[in-house]
Parts: structure tokens; C-alpha cells; sequence
């Protein structure tokens, strides 16, 4: 990360900056506070605080409601399941890595066992069908 960039999350934008930024009136963003569509940062004086996330958030919420006319119980649904498949893909990234992670693993453990030195050939060479179950091979 750029030592002189500040990250997406840090909040910098007091209301009125934020509500520039999107072209809203700060009364919006009070009232999307207040119904839970938004949750910035307060000070310890209760100013509220808007990071360069939140911006983009106040953005897809204007996108979602101005442009495709979703209400706004619509918009907190859309932006939850957004969220939550965002979450589901990173799991899945660390998953795969984690599964690749343990195939170079076994593969040298493997080679270790064989007293190869170089990568042997694929161990198991299995199609889709031939493990599906209820899917036979024809024996012709």
C-alpha cells in the first residue's frame, strides 16, 4: 500500500463533504444513518464521519434507488447480500489456496515416498461420470 494513501475504511469526510461527494442532500445521509442503510464514524463529539467506503456505498445506494428504483428495504437486502457473497468468495479463496497449499504437500511427500526428484505424473486421472454415482461406464 502507497505510505501516503490512507485505507479505503479510514473515515475523513465530516457530512457535508460526503453529501457533495454524492450528490446528496446531508439530511439523506442523517436519515440512512438513522434507519441503519449507513453506520459512519462518530467522533467523540458525535460528528459523523464518512471513510472513501462509505462513499461508495451512499453511491450504489443512489444507483440502486434513482436509477434502477429499488426502495430502500430493497437496498439494505441488495447490500447485505452483496456483502455476504463477497465474504462466501474470500472463504473460497483461501479454501482453494489452502487445498492447493496441501496437494504440493502430498505431491512431495510422494516423491519423497517413491524416491523420485522430479514431479511425478498425475496420481489419479478420474472423470466427472466415472465418480458421479448412479453414472456407469459402459463396459463395451
Amino acid at each position: 500500500m502507497d505510505e501516503n494513501r490512507l485505507p479505503d475504511d479510514e473515515p475523513i469526510y465530516v457530512i457535508s463533504v460526503a453529501a457533495r461527494l454524492v450528490c446528496m442532500h446531508p439530511q439523506t445521509l442523517r436519515y440512512y444513518d438513522r434507519i441503519g442503510l449507513m453506520k459512519p464514524s462518530r467522533t467523540s463529539g458525535r460528528t459523523r464521519l464518512y471513510s472513501r467506503s462509505d462513499v461508495d456505498r451512499l453511491r450504489k445506494i443512489s444507483r440502486l434507488t434513482d436509477d434502477l428504483g429499488v426502495n430502500l428495504a430493497g437496498v439494505d437486502v441488495i447490500l447485505n447480500m452483496t456483502q455476504r457473497i463477497q465474504e462466501l468468495q474470500d472463504e473460497l479463496e483461501r479454501t482453494r489456496e489452502q487445498a492447493e497449499a496441501e496437494i504440493a504437500r502430498l505431491r512431495r511427500r510422494l516423491r519423497e515416498l517413491l524416491g523420485h526428484d522430479e514431479e511425478p505424473e498425475t496420481v489419479i486421472n478420474v472423470r466427472v461420470r466415472e465418480i458421479k454415482p448412479g453414472v456407469e461406464e459402459d463396459a463395451s
